[in-house]
């Protein structure tokens, strides 16, 4: 399969499909975060663990506003200090109708990464969800190539974006106004 531009990409994730795209820390196998349909397709894809939620990438903070959650003022400087960049922050959101994002964890991880390019395919695409590209229990794909074979023909995309290996996000919690690492990842918090 032809790797295929963000644009392109943003046009098939808004038609309901999956594929693997370059994000700031992995290649992500990817799809609209806002099609519970696109998500089952991603863990069906990648054999992920029914329960385990994945993290939504989001263009900028306002696409929190998407999912019904609207920051105070202690909360946007709080995600200020590490949006955008390679930190996913857990929130708290147990609405029904995003079951298909919180899996019964009554919280969601957000992202908004720092690549201009990356964010350029959200504001197209729209919020993602977005696991490592590999199947569970294997090593993160560093090459598009790599991901094809990994997933072949059940992925409707691939977007190349050169040799990626590096750590996943930073995964922290906002507790009493402070940040709480949950997952040491590629910023580290002292």
């Amino acid at each position: 399969m032809e790797p295929i531009t963000f644009s392109e990409a943003a046009k098939k994730v808004r038609k309901g499909e999956a594929g693997v795209i370059p994000t700031d820390t992995l290649y992500g196998l990817v799809a609209s975060a806002m099609d519970s349909a696109a998500v089952e397709k991603v863990y069906r894809i990648r054999s992920r663990e029914n329960g385990k939620p994945c993290i939504v990438l989001l263009s900028d903070t306002s696409d929190l506003g998407r999912f019904g959650i609207v920051p105070n003022d202690g909360m946007l400087r709080t995600l200020g200090s590490v949006w955008p960049g390679e930190v996913s922050v857990v929130l708290p959101h147990d609405r029904k109708e995003w079951s298909h994002l919180h899996r019964g964890t009554g919280t969601i991880a957000f992202r908004v990464p720092k690549n201009a390019d990356l964010r350029g395919f959200l504001r197209e695409a729209g919020p993602v969800v977005a696991p490592s590209a590999n199947p569970a229990g294997k090593n993160p794909a560093t090459t598009v190539d790599e991901a094809v074979r990994y997933f072949g023909s059940r992925c409707g995309f691939f977007v190349d974006g050169g040799r990626l290996s590096g750590l996943p996000s930073t995964v922290v919690r906002i507790k009493d106004g402070a940040l709480q690492v949950l997952r040491q990842g590629s910023v580290i918090f002292e």
